[in-house]
């Protein structure tokens, strides 16, 4: 018997119509974007800080809200760092709460993700519907770590990524993971048909995009960050250290070109110890969360300071409904 491809494999993990995942986002994954792009056939990634500070729902409402909007398969982000024990806590919550309301496939990332496999693989043994776990990963020392905590898939963060952007191209990276025996999922400049028909001739299973999905009529950012995002081209984008202690891929304002992409000594030191370095990694990323507007706020200020993007901006062109954009990604329009 031929074995299954990883495309036909990863849709299997997902029981999505296309291999589609909408990146987890920081505040932009409000419930209606999540729906929408679960709903016209991709699978919206559910991330529980947005969901909660960002948007005011408990995690509860928040899934029930989301479940009201589409009847399709959605996921979630769990982030696996340890730093902050009553964080770790707080995530087992969320992780068991998605899987009583019938969630199964998981995108993990920054840390080990042992325990979310683990306990994914004990809520649904014996089910009919059994769950996946997906983790993030920037090179192959990492998807090893991770393959051997008991992932059913990688998702590959390339050099073009928004976010947290990895070291290796495209290409270079899928040499790197081409071996392993799970489904590799592309994430970083991708946002059109060309782009998702090189990306899957590579090998991989499928694209999990996340700037493209920010320049929707669903997405709830604020206008100004969509026109920025339309407005900018790949070299517009720039790694910054200031939101979260490591290098993050931002449109290149005035407001950051003026603060710089660098850390202070002090923080340089605390974020190089080993001992030191997840606190840092921590205060960083609060600090940038707080620094944010809630989703009621209308004010724009704020905002300008870090629009986080990829270099997929080259082929956004216009604002657009989420699922015109997934019909134009497969090339269905």
């Amino acid at each position: 018997m031929p074995a299954i491809h990883p495309k036909d494999l990863f849709i299997q993990h997902t029981t999505t119509q296309y291999p589609i995942i909408c990146g987890a986002m920081y505040p932009c994954s409000n419930p209606e974007l999540v729906a929408a792009v679960s709903a016209a056939g991709g699978i919206g990634i559910i991330q529980p800080i947005s969901l909660t500070y960002a948007h005011g729902y408990s995690f509860q409402e928040g899934l029930d809200y989301i479940s009201s909007l589409t009847d399709k398969p959605l996921g979630m982000n769990v982030i696996v760092e340890k730093s902050v024990k009553f964080y770790e806590k707080k995530m087992r919550s969320y992780v068991q709460l998605a899987l009583q309301a019938g969630i199964r496939f998981f995108v993990t990332s920054l840390g080990d993700p042992r325990w979310v496999c683990e306990m994914v693989e004990t809520f649904t043994q014996g089910s009919d519907q059994p769950g996946y776990v997906y983790h993030d990963v920037t090179e192959k020392k990492w998807a090893q770590k991770a393959i051997h905590s008991g992932v059913h898939g990688l998702i590959a963060v390339n050099k073009r990524a928004g976010g947290h952007a990895g070291r290796y191209s495209l290409a270079e990276l899928y040499e790197q993971l081409a071996d392993f025996s799970v489904p590799v999922v592309a994430a970083g400049g991708i946002a059109s048909h060309q782009s998702v028909q090189e990306t899957l001739s590579l090998g991989y299973a499928g694209i999990q995009l996340g700037t493209r999905f920010i320049a929707s009529q669903e997405c709830n950012a604020h206008p100004h960050y969509k026109k920025a995002l339309v407005k900018a081209q790949a070299e517009d984008i720039l790694l910054s250290e200031r939101l979260t202690g490591v290098p993050v891929s931002v449109i290149a304002t005035d407001e950051l070109k003026a603060a710089g992409g660098k850390v202070s000594w002090l923080g340089r030191q605390l974020l190089q110890n080993r001992k030191t370095k997840h606190m840092a990694r921590a205060f960083y990323a609060l600090r940038s969360m707080r620094s944010l507007p809630k989703a009621s706020q209308t004010s724009s200020g704020l905002y300008q300071g870090y629009w986080q993007a990829g270099k997929s901006v080259a082929d956004i062109h216009e604002i657009l409904p989420v699922k015109t954009i997934i019909s134009h990604l497969m090339g269905s329009l």
